[in-house]
């Protein structure tokens, strides 16, 4: 399967209902906005006297961008996403951005746009609540090509959803996720999105997708990346990887 294909199998539902009302997510699951904020810290403190290179790897409708740019004015960004809906919202939304040559937007595959980039040339690599979506085979793949193109010392940072190496624990998680997005969307009235959340949710908490913490810590290690993890509240981490 290609890598264009498995981004599509990963990311279709966001072509739909949920890519045209991804703010949504805000009340979802408010951790998405608190990691995108202290995701945005650590950039602005990360070699503070430096003019940064980066890339925003599902940079959706822009919430962690905004943030990132507000946070570090000597700061450029590549942001892609494969879902053109919310990358039509990310553009409208940081469009002084864009004019002032702070942020290109790109339509691609993640992986791809990754390989398509020189050895050691960026600062910076940054995500938010996008690589949990990534089927395992194709996530190592990008996480490696994210460890090639940054320079020595240079920052890959994540915020995401890791599952808890307990499973009963992260079953738990997962049941009163479903049920506190149940009592949300009656209370707003939309239950019509309610069933696309859903269904993406499954695909998330499926085999193929699920990104056990022990293990992903493991792994970039095992790529060449020294790993701290700077907050974990259930499955809503926040990982900083340095590229030796």
């Amino acid at each position: 399967m290609s890598s264009r294909s498995q981004d599509l199998l990963q990311d279709n539902l966001f072509t739909g209902k949920i890519g045209a009302e991804y703010d949504i997510l805000r009340l979802m699951c408010p951790n998405h906005v608190l990691l995108a904020k202290r995701l945005s810290a650590t950039v602005a403190a990360w070699k503070p006297d430096e003019t940064l290179k980066g890339f925003e790897i599902g940079c959706g409708t822009g919430i962690s961008t905004t943030l990132m740019l507000a946070a570090r004015d000597a700061l450029t960004l590549t942001a892609v996403d494969s879902a053109a809906a919310m990358l039509d919202q990310a553009r409208e939304n940081l469009a002084d951005d864009v004019k002032a040559g702070r942020v290109t937007f790109q339509e691609a595959d993640a992986l791809d746009a990754l390989k398509a980039l020189p050895d050691n040339s960026l600062d910076l690599v940054a995500s938010n609540y996008a690589i949990h979506n990534f089927l395992d085979d194709y996530r190592s793949k990008v996480l490696a090509e994210v460890h090639r193109v940054l320079k020595p010392g240079g920052l890959f940072v994540n915020g995401d959803r890791y599952a808890m190496d307990d499973r009963a624990a992260h079953l738990q998680d997962t049941q009163e996720t479903v049920r506190r997005w149940f009592k949300l969307f009656r209370e707003i009235n939309r239950l019509d999105l309610l069933e696309d959340w859903v269904v993406h949710f499954y695909s998330d908490e499926s085999p193929e997708h699920l990104m056990y913490f022990t293990p992903s810590m493991r792994l970039l290690e095992t790529l060449g990346f020294a790993v701290t993890v700077d907050y974990r509240e259930g499955v809503d981490t926040l990982v900083r990887a340095v590229k030796a």
